[in-house]
């Protein structure tokens, strides 16, 4: 199986370094699973204007095709405004309506304030509900200060402990929808 993680930042590392967490979780738990981590920062994605895909830029088609190839996947977005980032949203807007069909969706969400925790539940679940993707029942949310400033590495053992359950339940309800 390949799970491939999505950053939807285009600044900082945080978000990057969190989807990243979520896949090398996931490859301990089980060795066969192969990753690949889509950090938006390194593609030139267009702006979606409705155009057919065939009418893009090479980057946004090739993530568009890496995104559709995967057999589950990991969306990551840093919280601006009280909502996910407009890079994120605008790579959903370039995407078929069945995208995620048959296919796990993890999320993991950073930001700076705990007010904001509950984005990726009432602004993200629904748009990959929408793509029928299968959403696992815990998403992770990770404070700022949960990272090291120096390092950008998780210090917030809570937080890797939710990682590290987020992976395996990914994998678990994804066995299931391959073994129907």
């Amino acid at each position: 199986m390949k799970l491939v993680g999505i950053s939807g930042a285009l600044a900082g590392d945080k978000t990057s370094l969190a989807v990243n967490n979520v896949l090398v979780a996931a490859q301990l738990y089980d060795r066969t699973i192969q990753k690949e981590l889509i950090d938006l920062r390194e593609y030139e994605i267009e702006f979606s204007v409705g155009a057919p895909l065939a009418d893009y830029n090479d980057d946004t088609r090739a993530v568009v095709s890496k995104i559709l190839s995967a057999d589950f996947l990991v969306f990551g977005t840093p919280i601006y405004q009280a909502s996910i980032s407009g890079a994120l949203k605008n790579l959903f807007d370039l995407l078929p309506e069945n995208a995620f069909k048959y296919k796990v969706t993890g999320i993991v969400a950073t930001g700076w304030s705990n007010n904001h925790f509950l984005v990726p539940e009432y602004q993200l679940k629904p748009i990959l509900s929408y793509f029928k993707g299968l959403i696992p029942t815990g998403n992770v949310y990770i404070q700022n200060d949960s990272f090291n400033l120096e390092s950008d590495e998780i210090i917030n053992h809570t937080i890797s402990e939710r990682i590290q359950k987020l992976a395996e339940e990914m994998i678990y309800l994804q066995r299931g929808i391959n073994n129907r």
